[in-house]
């Protein structure tokens, strides 16, 4: 018998390659209909607590006038995680925006770097 290949879309964004698992989530870029457009941002996995959706950080520096000097800052900003990609705590994610999801969820992770260090939950 011939193996049955599910069809795996090209998202459009360079460098990054679909995953080896499939899923059946409609809000996956590569398995389901989620069109991605926007910025792709890359951050520091730090929760994976919630059902489908991990909060990850970003890490910025911000001028301040007054001493002509940088800062350094942090935000928090939640994403959309397809079952067919694993993500620890420590993982380095490449994020990209799409339509809202949620109240608070509107980008996607659509490519993972395994830190040496992450934890598994």
């Amino acid at each position: 018998m011939a193996e049955t290949k599910t069809k795996v879309r090209n998202i459009g964004i360079p460098n990054v390659e679909p995953p080896e698992k499939t899923c059946n989530d409609i809000h996956c870029p590569f398995h389901g209909n989620l069109s991605v457009r926007g910025r792709v941002m890359e951050g520091l996995v730090t929760s994976t607590q919630m059902y489908n959706t991990i909060v990850f950080q970003q890490d910025f520096l911000s001028l301040v006038k007054k001493y002509a000097r940088y800062e350094r800052r942090r935000s928090k900003k939640l994403a959309h995680l397809p079952p067919c990609i694993d993500v620890k705590i420590g993982d380095t994610v490449k994020v990209v925006e799409c339509k809202p999801l949620s109240k608070n969820v509107s980008c996607v992770v659509v490519a993972v770097t395994h830190s040496e260090g992450a934890q598994e939950e």
